[in-house]
Parts: structure tokens; sequence; C-alpha cells
């Protein structure tokens, strides 16, 4: 199946005849692959007579031996499809594997998203990574964590040509309010010993606009940029920026990168709606402290929230 997906990635029509005899097997069996094909991905196949087949659009696939051979700094799991990243790579933990390791995949069937939502993994057309590491200091290392996952993303983004994204408070990535990425961080073990943590990121990268089951606006490197995006290209620039963010963060701790996440908060002195639960708390956002805790200026006080399930919103927006 993997092959046939290679030979129609370029978007350009293939014959019957061709991928049949590319693949060894009849015009007959390559029908019925197109159609598991298209069951098992929901990928859109047209098939024109005197042309053949083709995919909607190229895509840009993960390649396994590359990232392997291009990815050091921790081994590496590239799989055709997946329940989540994240989960696997509790899994991978739970069998012996040690930390780091990392986990991606062309599809997710059950992408975890905050607060308990899904995040919308159709096949071939994203980012989905997770990244395991341990903790031995967990509750002071935890400290602004996801924020200096933040930064490690923008950083990559900014390298593949989108250079006015920015950070929203505590684990987006925006571009022009509309959503480009998400970090999802998953704790096992003893947050005030020793622990592991699954940093998951969803990056939207050739997603196309026809996707309708995100319900907040969103976007994605291709629409921003006008092109089909490497997203091998791009996973080893973000493994290169992971090493480089968590290095700091292990020595120094969030502190040392408060500054540059407050250089790139979008929402940076704007009013803001914060929710939790079923209360709202509207403020003016001065940024974050030295543990990556909101800093809110109500009725002329500063007060400081940490993340935890809470939502912050532009006091304009109607969106999460």
């Amino acid at each position: 199946m993997t092959s046939l997906i290679t030979l129609l990635a370029d978007g350009k029509f293939h014959s019957g005849e061709e991928l049949g005899n590319t693949l060894n097997i009849s015009r007959a069996a390559i029908w019925k692959r197109l159609k598991k094909l298209e069951n098992d991905t929901n990928l859109a196949i047209h098939s024109v007579r005197g042309k053949g087949y083709k995919l909607d659009s190229p895509l840009s696939l993960l390649d396994s031996e590359l990232l392997d051979q291009q990815i050091t700094q921790w081994p590496i799991t590239v799989l055709p499809n997946i329940s989540s990243t994240n989960t696997e790579c509790f899994r991978l933990l739970n069998t012996g594997m040690p930390a780091p390791l990392a986990v991606t995949a062309e599809q997710q069937t059950a992408g975890k998203g905050r607060r308990g939502r899904q995040w919308v993994s159709p096949y071939g057309q994203n980012l989905y990574y997770s990244l395991l590491i341990g903790l031995k200091n967990g509750s002071h290392q935890l400290e602004g964590l996801s924020l200096t996952i933040g930064l490690a993303v923008l950083k990559t983004i900014k390298k593949m040509g989108l250079i006015q994204a920015g950070l929203k408070w505590p684990n987006d990535l925006l571009f022009d309010n509309k959503k480009l990425c998400g970090i999802l961080l998953e704790l096992t073990g003893d947050p005030a010993d020793i622990c592991h943590v699954v940093i998951g990121i969803g990056i939207n990268v050739n997603m196309p606009q026809a996707i309708t089951e995100i319900n907040q606006p969103w976007t994605s490197l291709r629409q921003e940029l006008g092109t089909l995006i490497d997203r091998n290209k791009l996973l080893v620039e973000l493994n290169y920026s992971l090493s480089y963010y968590l290095k700091i963060h292990y020595q120094h701790g969030f502190k040392a990168l408060k500054e540059e996440w407050q250089e790139n908060n979008l929402w940076q002195h704007q009013i803001v709606n914060l929710l939790q639960g079923n209360q709202q708390i509207t403020g003016k956002m001065l940024g974050v402290d030295d543990t990556g805790a909101l800093k809110l200026l109500i009725n002329n006080e500063i007060q400081y929230f940490n993340a935890g399930e809470v939502s912050l919103r532009l006091a304009t927006s109607t969106h999460d």
C-alpha cells in the first residue's frame, strides 16, 4: 500500500498499466488496492479514462530512511498510521525503550488536542510528532516547558519561511490569529522526583482549506507560503531546534528564555479573556514570569495564572 501511495504522491496521472508494471501486479489488483487506499486514508483518488489515476494534489510523504539518517539527536520511529503518537511513545517506554525517543506518523486516528479534544490528522498532510523525554527534577524542569517547546517550533517555522508567525500562551502558534500549531504535554511518573514527559506537536503543514472538521480559524504553511512543504525537511529542522532549546531549558530553566518568548508573544499588552471552567477573567496581558505563568493586569493589580485546564482568547475573539 505504501508503494502505491509513493507512486501517486507527485499528484500526476498514472495509468493502471504503468502502476501494475511497476508493482508487478495486475490492473485489476491495482484497482482493488486503490479502493482500499481510499478507504484507509480518506485520500481522494480521481480516475479518468485514458489518463489513469491521480490524487487531488501532491503529497510530501515521510521518508523513514532519510529521517533515520538525518535525525541524530534521538531514535525516531516513523509509522504509516497510529491512533496517537503520544500514546505510542508511552507504549515504547513501557516495553523498555529508554528516553529520549520520538514517534511520527503519516496519519493519526485518535490524535490528541488540549482539554480532551481530537487533533484532526489527515493522511500525509501535516506533522504529527511526539518526543518522550526523562526529567530527573520533574517539577522544576516542567516549569515553562510547553513555552520552551513553542519557541523551538516557532524557530523551525520561521526557518521554513513563515517569519510572521508567533506564540499564543500557553501552547499554540498562530499566524494572522489563525491556528498553525498546537502542543500537548502528557506526564507519567512522579513530578516531584523522576518522571517522563511526552511532548506532542501538531503542525498544519500541507492541509487544504477543504478540511471542515476544525471548529476554529486555522491555517497551514502551504496556504500561507503558497507551495508544497517538504515535511522531511521540516521534521529535521524541528529536531535541531528542540535539541537546542531543551538543552537551555535543562541547564537554566525557562527563565533564560522568557524574554525571547515575550518578544514573540502575539498578544503582549492586549486585552484578553482567560477561561477557567465556567469563570471568565478579563485583563491586560503583561507576558509571563520566570516559570511561564501568565501575568495579567486586572483592576490595576498583577495576577498570575498557570496553564492547566485554561483557555486564553482575545477579548474581541469568539474562538479558543
